[in-house]
């Protein structure tokens, strides 16, 4: 099968390379001998990337520390299940899925790719599959990040940074469909883009100032950094700050700071596909690109606002 790796930590995106790879081997996996148990083989139709992937130690290392090069980049994924691992339940061959798949195993920019079952939820015959693959990971991220660390209510007032963005988007619009005042930011091009996300208003990094904004229940970080500094102070008293960018240096003094790792959930996945299919939230896919265009695709000479997506099959 074709497939992206990577084998040099060093030389980041530009060091990714289309190759043959030896597919799955879907025989071996349902028998009582191969036995995963819980995975299923995915044909991949179309693949997402996070850029900062490649800085993470999973990407290059397995649970036990020895080196797992060359290895197979990508944790997002909408598919087709192709072959179910001995006693594995929930899913049947043929269904369409997406999902994530395990950070310390091959993932997504490949023809195939084996993932637990319970990290993939059905996907509707209406929803593409490129638009599956540009939810998993941001979809999940804002989600857990509003609600399950940041306890976002209607009511509440919530700043986003990187409005704009592929996860920034996403999380303005879950924040305001769920009834929260929201103010995005990011550069002074990217206001009308949050405007139209849905963000109630917006803050220039570059020119305007933070204590304009005054307090707010909830910060969303994906920026980090002197940003998420200066974030910490418009934390209300009993409000959250809550970052994807690892441990925050400095924490509100009235309130908590709260660092994760995005988890896959069935239930969560169902929840963001359905406001997808109901217009309630829109995929923010800045390019589409064949498998065979990857590799240029993730080093572009132009900066791409959105998500870039790879088109596995037609």
């Amino acid at each position: 099968m074709k497939a992206i790796v990577v084998t040099d930590e060093a030389a980041g995106t530009a060091g990714m390379t289309l190759v043959d790879r030896p597919g799955p081997d879907a025989v071996r996996l349902a028998s009582l001998e191969g036995a995963s148990y819980g995975d299923v083989v995915v044909q991949v139709h179309a693949s997402g990337f996070t850029r900062d992937e490649l800085e993470w130690p999973s990407t290059w290392v397995d649970r036990f520390g020895r080196d797992r090069t060359p290895s197979i980049p990508g944790h997002e994924v909408a598919g087709v299940v192709t072959a179910l691992s001995y006693g594995t339940t929930g899913l049947s061959v043929g269904q369409r899925v997406f999902g994530l798949t395990d950070w310390t195993r091959d993932g997504t920019l490949a023809e195939y790719t084996v993932v637990e079952a319970r990290n993939l939820a059905p996907l509707r015959g209406d929803v593409d599959f490129t638009v599956g693959a540009g939810i998993a990971m941001t979809g999940l991220t804002a989600w857990q990040g509003l609600f399950d660390h940041g306890h976002l209510r209607a009511g509440q007032s919530v700043l986003v940074h990187g409005a704009a963005g592929a996860l920034g988007s996403m999380a303005t619009q879950l924040a305001r469909e769920a009834g929260a005042y929201v103010i995005g930011t990011g550069r002074a091009t990217a206001r009308q883009a949050a405007l139209d996300f849905g963000a109630h208003d917006f803050l220039d990094l570059e020119n305007d100032a933070f204590e304009d904004v005054g307090g707010v229940d909830l910060v969303f970080d994906v920026l980090g950094g002197d940003i998420q500094k200066r974030s910490v102070g418009l934390v209300r008293a009993g409000g959250t700050l809550v970052t994807v960018t690892g441990p925050a240096e400095v924490r509100p003094a009235e309130g908590v700071a709260v660092d994760f790792v995005v988890v896959s959930d069935r239930a969560q996945l169902g929840e963001i596909a359905q406001r997808v299919r109901d217009g309630r939230v829109r995929t923010n896919i800045g390019q589409i690109a064949d498998l065979d265009d990857a590799v240029a695709a993730f080093n572009p000479t132009e900066r791409v606002t959105g998500k870039t997506v790879i088109r596995v099959r037609p």
